[in-house]
């Protein structure tokens, strides 16, 4: 279905001339922003039927639109317009050029046993057919150099966890522990960047999984709180997942001519967080602003209007995702090193990373 989408792209956008659909250079060494991920990067306007399909997350996993999302944070601060979802392209070449969000609240790096659910895979089937048509529209060395100069941000994992955790286990989840279970999904990261990569990708950000056991859903569903307030024995497992995925990106980094590979640690960002909130102005780090029961986790966010009055108290919007104020603390982290850790971005923070320079396509 997405194939026949996009060649209907082409045909609505036939006669437009590659100067005219190039952006117009700026300073900034990007030309478009690419999202690829599961529901942090998605409320579930890029999920087809999701309010029957929610399950596990919320009905409403964000307060308001995906625009208080990290990555449409980050946009913001490139100067560059929001990815629009996949699913809601406008079918014309330029919607494209602006960016395209292919992330879906469920998605996860593995393939999902429900076909309602998208995966990696899923979502790089879509980017290899957006390249396609770019490169049918701008021609061969305009597009190379386009995509070349473009930033795609990559959030995945968090929704595997949350299945694993919640023992929703395919296969897979079942037959592997804790341990072999991260290099799994991380073996399957390094196999998408080096598909981007062979795609003409070259700034490429993947953001780590946020400390889960820290969760709303997760203190209710495992009853277990230590002194830190949180699940450790979960968090430890996440932990495994995001310092493979760095010491991963470090080897891509020095093995592929020209790759701009950054890794933020989301995880080290939030934790920080959590654990001094009223230093950062929250006053609850432990229920979820939006949602019923103990910890605001027995019923997820199922309408607004059970919100709580002050959300920006709050760290937890729901059952799994951080309220608009921990994602806008994230942002300027991840963007700028300042507020929460000055080296949450490895190698260097994604300001670097838009205004770093790629060589021209040989």
């Amino acid at each position: 279905m997405e194939g026949f989408a996009l060649f209907m792209v082409a045909l609505v956008s036939m006669g437009i001339t590659n100067l005219a659909m190039v952006p117009e250079k700026t300073s900034r060494n990007v030309s478009a922003m690419y999202v690829l991920g599961d529901s942090s990067v998605d409320c579930g306007s890029n999920t087809l039927f999701y309010p029957i399909i929610h399950l596990n997350l919320s009905l409403l996993p964000c307060n308001g639109s995906n625009s208080i999302l990290l990555p449409y944070l980050l946009a913001k601060k490139m100067g560059l317009p929001y990815a629009e979802p996949f699913y809601a392209q406008n079918g014309t070449i330029d919607g494209l050029l602006n960016g395209v969000n292919y992330g879906a609240a469920h998605a996860t790096i593995l393939s999902p046993t429900s076909l309602s659910h998208q995966s990696l895979n899923h979502q790089l089937r879509q980017v290899f057919e957006t390249v396609q048509l770019l490169e049918l529209q701008l021609g061969h060395e305009s597009s190379r150099h386009f995509i070349r100069s473009s930033l795609f941000y990559l959030a995945f994992g968090k929704d595997d966890y949350i299945d694993l955790f919640l023992r929703n286990f395919s296969g897979v989840m079942a037959e592997y522990n804790g341990p072999q279970f991260a290099e799994i999904l991380v073996n399957q990261m390094v196999h998408a960047v080096m598909n981007l990569y062979d795609m003409n990708v070259r700034k490429v950000v993947l953001m780590g999984i946020l400390p889960l056991g820290c969760a709303p859903s997760l203190l209710f569903q495992w009853h277990i709180d230590d002194a830190t307030g949180c699940v450790e024995m979960i968090n430890e497992v996440v932990l495994r997942y995001n310092v493979l995925l760095e010491k991963s990106i470090a080897r891509l980094n020095e093995e592929l001519p020209d790759a701009h590979l950054v890794f933020c640690d989301l995880y080290q960002g939030v934790k920080k967080i959590i654990t001094y909130p009223h230093f950062f102005g929250f006053e609850d780090a432990k229920n979820a602003c939006c949602g019923l029961g103990l910890y605001g986790a027995e019923i997820g966010c199922v309408t607004s209007d059970i919100a709580c009055n002050t959300v920006s108290a709050n760290v937890w919007w729901d059952l799994y995702n951080p309220t608009p104020k921990v994602n806008s603390l994230l942002a300027e982290s991840t963007w700028s090193g300042q507020q929460l850790l000055s080296n949450i971005c490895r190698p260097t923070t994604i300001r670097g990373l838009v205004y770093s320079s790629v060589s021209p396509p040989t």
